[in-house]
């Protein structure tokens, strides 16, 4: 085997189990595909279209199952999970991909801070930061520390969570909590459970989906003001693609990131880089 063959064979997922809560949704959907692509095998969760998510993946010959997971009932997420290992054994890789925004949590023109409400604010952190990341961790991260060789939970954060953007109030303080949450949580597994078991998180810079399209663009379809301070303060100039996040998922989810544990993973084409 070749030097080339061996480096490459680090990022081979092949005989590995993905479980992915939130897999329906357009990251989550997409990484999937990516980590399959790499030869995991895919446990796609969610409230809705985790079938047809799951089909999809089937025909590009991805071994993939769909599991009915609501990630902010802990039962639901245990009774998936019992199913997972009986139909895949064990879990090496959690990806924690269920989340989003709302726009009634979101300050604006017509709506300032003193006028949000209680419970659109407690639905998008519970969501992000429970559902995003605790519950599951607890559920899944219970079975994958009897993994000898252990395993990777990747966390998505944010770049809300560097620095507190303007208008995204909820979003960003449960983005920040699940930053903390998963270094505190990567410790905690190593010290306590399975050294190698890691907990890592990568952190999206701006990407243009339906969540938050009001938010880059006006009704026209042109870039809003919000949508060109970004832009301009983004050194590649342009919004991500769901596609640009596989690579270092499967870069953490393989044995090429097997020292790397407690990390928050910046992919944002250089914004939280730069400063002028």
């Amino acid at each position: 085997m070749s030097t080339r063959q061996n480096v490459l064979e680090m990022f081979n997922l092949k005989g590995k189990t993905a479980v992915i809560p939130g897999g329906a949704g357009i990251l989550g959907s997409k990484i999937a595909r990516g980590l399959g692509k790499a030869g995991a095998k895919i446990a796609i969760g969610d409230i809705a279209n985790a079938d047809k998510v799951a089909e999809e993946l089937k025909k590009e010959n991805i071994e993939a199952k769909a599991y009915f997971i609501d990630v902010l009932d802990k039962n639901k997420i245990e009774s998936a999970c019992k199913e997972i290992i009986k139909d895949f054994g064990k879990i090496d890789i959690l990806l924690n991909a269920a989340g989003g925004n709302r726009q009634d949590a979101t300050t604006s023109d017509k709506q300032g801070f003193f006028d949000l409400p209680f419970d659109a604010l407690q639905k998008v952190i519970s969501i992000n930061l429970f559902g995003g990341a605790i519950l599951t961790s607890q559920v899944f991260g219970k079975e994958m520390i009897k993994n000898k060789e252990g395993g990777s939970i990747i966390n998505i954060s944010s770049m809300a969570a560097f620095r507190p953007l303007t208008k995204t109030i909820g979003y960003s303080a449960a983005k920040a909590a699940v930053s903390n949450f998963t270094q505190w949580l990567a410790i905690h597994f190593a010290q306590e459970y399975n050294k190698n078991l890691r907990v890592n998180a990568i952190a999206p810079g701006f990407f243009s989906t339906a969540q938050n399209k009001y938010l880059l663009y006006d009704e026209k379809g042109n870039l809003s003001e919000r949508g060109n301070k970004i832009i301009s303060h983004t050194p590649m100039g342009k919004f991500g693609e769901p596609e640009d996040l596989i690579g270092a998922c499967i870069w953490l989810s393989s044995d090429a990131s097997k020292f790397v544990t407690g990390a928050v993973i910046p992919i944002d084409g250089g914004f939280n880089a730069y400063s002028v």
